[in-house]
């Protein structure tokens, strides 16, 4: 019989393992750490000091008392709804638009492609602040401004969005389709049938992007809606500053409120999302 040879392992040093896990918890505490202390600070009741030194991280008398009286001092309820619309069509369009614009650059045979292209490739590289302007007066044209349509379109398809769609697509292998093209199909039933499918998971990443894009936008909601009762979360929040500029406290509390709907989301779409960043990768 055929023996095998043994397989050599290299063995890591224990003071380059102790290495890594310090620069990971380096990492973690820089990443995780305002999170978590915002968390605290909005358990902490008045009567404990959120000052102290050094820092105390647990509370000593957990409350939820904060965030009732967030929603007392502002109705961040309805503005939460507000931002879950936004969010809610964002993805939508978002899903509907940059699948099929990613498509049609990595499918479809057109003159012009390349152009196509290269212009959401530079659309990423301007800054949306030297827009602002521009998307203000084209959105006053429409007789749109103060409404949440408003502030949905200017991000109803985004150009990263686009590309990440177009490279999903680029990497399935031909030969799906051209079998599908023998049965008789046409591009529509190529595209719903046959290549959406494929890339769900990258779908599901468009889907956390637009929605964090949304949930989390402050500039442009702040320009563009002028009635308090179509404020956006992000927009509302920003009153407890002014406010309560003495207590921290509600605005930790705030905090919280307008990143649990983003852990939750993430939660649900996490098995798409890290099966999606590998989609496109590598050209089949």
């Amino acid at each position: 019989m055929r023996q095998r040879m043994p397989v050599r392992t290299h063995r890591m040093p224990g003071w380059e393992k102790a290495l890594r896990y310090v620069l990971m918890l380096a990492v973690l505490a820089v990443a995780v750490g305002p999170f978590l202390w915002q968390l605290s600070t909005s358990l902490k009741g008045t009567t404990e000091d959120i000052y102290t030194s050094p820092p105390r991280f647990l509370p000593a008398h957990p409350t939820l008392h904060n965030y009732a009286e967030v929603a007392d001092v502002i109705p961040v309820w309805d503005y939460a709804l507000n931002s879950l619309k936004v969010a809610a069509a964002s993805v939508l369009t978002n899903l509907v638009g940059a699948s099929m614009a990613g498509y049609a650059l990595a499918r479809l045979r057109f003159r012009g492609r390349g152009v196509a292209g290269l212009a959401f490739v530079m659309a990423l590289l301007v800054p949306v602040e030297s827009v602002v302007i521009a998307q203000f007066t084209m959105v006053r044209g429409l007789h749109l401004n103060n409404t949440l349509t408003a502030v949905v379109l200017p991000g109803s398809v985004g150009a990263l969005n686009v590309l990440l769609m177009r490279n999903a697509f680029a990497a399935l292998p031909y030969e799906t389709e051209e079998a599908a093209v023998i049965d008789g199909a046409n591009v529509w039933q190529r595209f719903v049938r046959i290549a959406l499918p494929s890339v769900r998971g990258t779908l599901a990443v468009v889907a956390i992007f637009a929605f964090m894009g949304a949930w989390d936008d402050f500039l442009w909601p702040l320009v563009v809606l002028s009635d308090p009762d179509r404020f956006t979360l992000t927009v509302g929040l920003n009153f407890l500053h002014g406010t309560f500029q003495q207590n921290p406290r509600l605005v930790a509390a705030g905090t919280v409120i307008a990143v649990a709907p983003l852990l939750a989301m993430f939660a649900c779409l996490q098995r798409y999302f890290f099966r999606g960043v590998g989609e496109g990768a590598v050209k089949g």
